[in-house]
Formats: structure tokens, sequence, C-alpha cells
């Protein structure tokens, strides 16, 4: 048998005696603190056919103890109250929030919970159809109109509480984008409940067509004078002939609310040197009516050097 040497390796032994020690005082150095926190609350094992009435708290407050350098490790999500509803059925429930339903990282104490109980409500679950109901957003261009909207699927089952299914009396999409369109407008949107304690049972999304019709009414607006635009300098020019017929189109309210200065009928004349032409006549539109159509749809201008 092998006789054992107590100082063998005896460097490596008092090393280790060293770290040891060296480790004990910084531990046994650290204070034992506590230290308040907002800790988010948890909620598991909600039985079937029953509903929350409400919206529950997030977050409760706890307080912790433990070393200094321990509590200074603890981050958002390490400590979470749980609450456990099993135990649930319909009406006002109060449920105790102890130390002993936190989970914290080891060498940290629970030693409070504040409110130490949380009252809720609860309702049998319920299921209904309710219609969906799309949404628009802006303006179709001047002269035209929304006209019929459809949606597919054009019912939704939506779950929750009793009374909340109750008042529920549509699923609203989000809203499809229409400005200046002048043709139907298709869109695949999200379709969402108002009241939070709602959910939609399987649908998610809806195709929505909004169909763009012309506006009603026409009101023609007689003899205004062409504008002659971008005329290049020392060069006169004139319009043959020199007034035209504008019509819009656009419901009564917005057809009343144009004054004829409102519409400018005008030719372009950029880049054109001295002679003769054929030109469009162009009109700019109101916010609240379309330019049908100009007559006559062309003039002849003519294009001279200016005077010395």
């Amino acid at each position: 048998m092998r006789p054992i040497w107590p100082f063998r390796h005896v460097g490596l032994k008092l090393l280790s005696l060293a770290m040891a020690v060296l480790l004990w005082m910084t531990v046994a150095g650290q204070e034992i603190v506590e230290r308040g926190l907002r800790v988010p609350l948890e909620i598991q094992q909600m039985p079937a056919g029953v509903e929350l009435s409400g919206e529950p708290p997030a977050t409760v407050d706890v307080r912790v103890r433990g070393e200094s350098g321990a509590l200074s490790r603890v981050g958002p999500g390490d400590v979470v109250a749980v609450l456990d509803l099993r135990s649930a059925r319909t009406g006002r429930r109060l449920f105790p929030v102890t130390p002993d339903q936190v989970r914290a990282p080891f060498g940290v104490e629970v030693v409070q919970v504040l409110p130490s109980a949380i009252a809720m409500a609860f309702e049998a679950s319920a299921t209904r159809s309710v219609p969906v109901a799309p949404a628009v957003d802006g303006r179709p261009a001047p002269g035209y109109i929304v006209g019929p909207i459809t949606s597919d699927p054009q019912t939704v089952e939506i779950v929750g509480p009793e009374s909340a299914v109750r008042r529920a009396t549509d699923a609203p999409t989000e809203p499809v984008p229409v400005s200046g369109a002048r043709d139907r407008v298709r869109e695949n949107v999200i379709i969402g409940l108002v009241d939070p304690s709602l959910r939609l049972k399987n649908t998610r999304t809806a195709t929505v067509t909004v169909q763009i019709l012309p506006a009603p009414l026409e009101r023609a607006l007689r003899r205004r004078p062409v504008q002659l635009r971008n005329l290049e300098p020392n060069l006169e020019a004139q319009a043959e002939p020199a007034t035209v017929d504008v019509t819009l189109r656009g419901v009564k309210a917005a057809l009343d609310r144009v004054e004829p200065d409102d519409i400018v009928a005008y030719i372009d004349l950029a880049r054109l040197g001295p002679g003769e032409y054929t030109l469009t006549v162009h009109a700019d539109a109101s916010p609240d009516a379309g330019v049908t159509h100009v007559e006559p749809a062309t003039v002849q201008a003519r294009i001279t050097s200016g005077k010395r």
C-alpha cells in the first residue's frame, strides 16, 4: 500500500484553500436586501366553457429578498406571478395571490405580493354569427362615388363572454383605400372586433369589393375662357375659339358648390415656337366634381413673335 503524503502538491492545495476562502468572503460579505418589482401576471388553466368578463390585471407588485448581487442580476421576465384558474366558474370570484405562486430565480425569496387577492368576473362562453362590416378610406376621383360594397365572407363567427357576444352587431374590417379610384377596388383586409373580450372563431381576413361608379348628375359651364399656359418669352399667342364649354359630373351637393371660376380651361404652349397648332384643351377638376368632357375638345393656337 502506497503511503499518503499530506504535504504532496501542497501548492495546489493552498491555492484551492485560498480561492475557497475568497469565495466565502465574497458571498458572506454581500448584504441581504429587499427590492420591490412589478412583474407580469400569467393566467393558466382556464376551464373550457368559461370566459373572463373584462380585462384581468396584467401585472402585480412583489417584494423580493436576497443578496444584493443576486437581486442586481434579476431581469425582466425572471420573476412571474402565476394564477391558476382551474376552479373558475361563472360569477364574480376572488383568487388569492401568495408568494408561493411567484416563480423567481434561485437565491431570490418572494416575501410579499400586492394585491394579495384578485377579483375576476366570469361568464359562460357563447358563439354567434355576425355580418362583416367593410370600411373604406378616402374619396374616389372627382365625378365618381362609392357604390355597393360586398365582402367575402359575408358573416363570421365570434366567441366570447355571453353578454359581450349578445351586444356585438358586426365585425368591422380595416379600411379599403379608394382615394382617386375610377374603377372597382378589391382588397384582402383583416377583420377586427371592437370589444377586446371577443375573438374570431376561424376566419381572420375578408375579400372586400368596392364598386366605384360615375356620379349621377352633370352640370355644364358655358363659355369658359381658354388660358394660354407656358408661352415662351417674346412670343404672343391666341386661341380660336377663345372659349369652351366644360361639363362636370358629381353629386348634387358637390355640383352646387362649384363656382364657374373654380374650373379653368387651358392649352399648354410649352416649347412651341411661332406657327399654328391644333391643341387639346385641358380643364382643372374641382375637388368635388370631375370633368367629363370639354366642347370643343381642341382649339387652333396661333403663335407669333412678340413686338420689339
